[in-house]
């Protein structure tokens, strides 16, 4: 039987005795005289506050992503973004592919976030309503709210990367300025 996600107590996989073997102190507050947390602490089945044996399933309007270490989603699950395009794909892969405690599962997904975020760059050329790195990525409250004062002679702990944040930030918005250039200049001139 399984006790995931049920008011059922699940059962230690070995004694106590076992365990006080094997682990040296184990079991030094199992005795309920010994802790002021004690009577608390005592498993209740009826006090538990569940008025069920398994929770009502959340339905799922999409296939989401599942670990491969688990046999179904969890009853309740976010559905705020679901994966889409090419950083949705890349998600689904590695959820199907990777367990959570392999490296490249996480970095895979950490993958997607960057594709995700360029995606959406794309989509809001595409819109009425473009991104505006100016504004958008705080550069203006640096001259208006002591941004050079709260670096200088102060001990903070990002003064080192700070040389890089203008590069990560705006570089690629200027090698994607530079590339629809060259591309606006090559259309010109086959005109």
């Amino acid at each position: 039987m399984t006790y995931t996600y049920t008011p059922a107590k699940p059962p230690l996989t070995e004694s106590t005795d076992q365990l006080r073997a094997r682990i040296p102190g184990w079991g030094v507050d199992l005795d309920p005289k010994d802790r002021p947390s004690g009577t608390k602490l005592q498993y209740q089945p009826d006090m538990t506050g569940a008025h069920w044996d398994f929770p009502d399933r959340q339905p799922e309007k999409w296939p989401r992503e599942r670990s491969i270490e688990h046999k179904f989603l969890t009853p309740v699950f976010g559905t705020a973004c679901p994966p889409r395009r090419l950083s949705g794909a890349i998600r689904r892969y590695s959820y199907k592919k990777y367990s959570e405690g392999r490296a490249a599962h996480w970095l895979l997904l950490m993958a997607a976030d960057r594709v995700d975020a360029w995606e959406n760059h794309v989509v809001s050329f595409a819109s009425l309503h473009p991104d505006n790195p100016i504004t958008e990525t705080g550069v203006l409250s640096e001259f208006s709210h002591h941004g050079l004062s709260s670096r200088l002679g102060k001990k903070r702990a990002d003064l080192v990367h700070q040389p890089l944040d203008p590069i990560i930030v705006a570089g690629p918005w200027v090698v994607a300025a530079w590339v629809g250039l060259k591309a606006l200049r090559k259309v010109r001139g086959k005109r």
